[in-house]
């Protein structure tokens, strides 16, 4: 079991930048993913979006990711040499031509330096590279925040093993009260017919009667159907893949199994029973809306 709610952070370098990574998530119905990128890596986020999806069920998880300059640009320098030595030819021939001088190239070559028409500084694309960081660095970050999922989870997964328990036991002392409830209520039935009517009851009548006020009271189909479900409970309590939705359903339906007990019967010790099974309800309810 896994809580929607964690944290996490990685930092991946190499000589020339570093990516970091911080991911943080809270509880949503879907899976809801927000990514903060600079625009180095705005091509990344697809491929950063299909890692999460493949490694996580629900939850919004927001992603926040920065780079960093290290110690080397970049940048390099890209003289055009061939450029370079027609100019230095051109220059020496037509000096010896036309003044019959000799001109040296190393100090044509100074004068030109910064001439972008011979030297150009060139930022090699480190695209590939970020986008190479970033990856490693989500998949890192990703694997932490499931650890950090599962250690929550594990702490829900304790209190909801308790609550089943305690749901379990308010039906089985339901079901007992139920049995002596019934038998109870015939007996007194019977004696109030009797007393009211003396010996000129009919026994046929009496029975068919005592029926109809059973079966607008029975509850046994809906304490039948809670069994069910605590046991359903207790196999998704220990799957591995995301159980939220299931739990938040199966939720519903035992709340409406208790609610309709609530209404057919009229004894207080089933009202209060009833009380008790929608107080421990409402205690789950609030711990599955966190479970992925």
């Amino acid at each position: 079991m896994k809580s929607m709610t964690g944290y996490s952070q990685a930092q991946v370098a190499n000589e020339r930048s570093e990516v970091r990574i911080e991911i943080k998530s809270v509880n949503n119905r879907f899976l809801d993913l927000q990514f903060r990128l600079p625009k180095e890596l705005n091509a990344s986020e697809v491929e950063l979006r299909q890692l999460a999806k493949a490694k996580l069920g629900r939850g919004r998880i927001e992603f926040f990711v920065t780079v960093q300059p290290l110690g080397q640009t970049g940048k390099k320098v890209v003289i055009d040499w061939q450029l370079a030595d027609q100019l230095v030819a051109q220059l020496t021939a037509g000096a010896q031509k036309h003044y019959g001088a000799r001109i040296d190239p190393q100090e044509v070559l100074l004068k030109v330096i910064a001439d972008p028409a011979y030297v150009t500084i060139e930022e090699e694309n480190e695209t590939a590279s970020l986008n190479e960081l970033a990856l490693e660095a989500a998949e890192i970050a990703l694997n932490q925040l499931i650890k950090s999922r599962e250690q929550e989870g594990a702490g829900i997964k304790k209190v909801l093993l308790a609550q089943q328990a305690e749901l379990t036991q308010i039906l089985t002392e339901l079901n007992r009260f139920v049995a002596v409830y019934e038998a109870e209520f015939k007996t007194r039935y019977e004696a109030k017919l009797q007393t009211y009517l003396s010996a000129t009851v009919d026994q046929e009548r009496l029975l068919t009667e005592l029926a109809i006020l059973l079966e607008r009271g029975d509850i046994h189909e809906e304490l039948d159907r809670l069994a069910i479900h605590l046991k359903k409970l207790a196999q998704l309590l220990e799957q591995t893949g995301p159980v939220g939705r299931e739990l938040d359903f199966l939720l519903q339906e035992m709340n409406r199994e208790v609610n309709t007990i609530g209404s057919k019967s009229s004894a207080i010790e089933i009202k209060n029973s009833v009380v008790a099974a929608k107080t421990n309800l409402e205690k789950i309810r609030e711990q599955i809306q966190n479970v992925e």
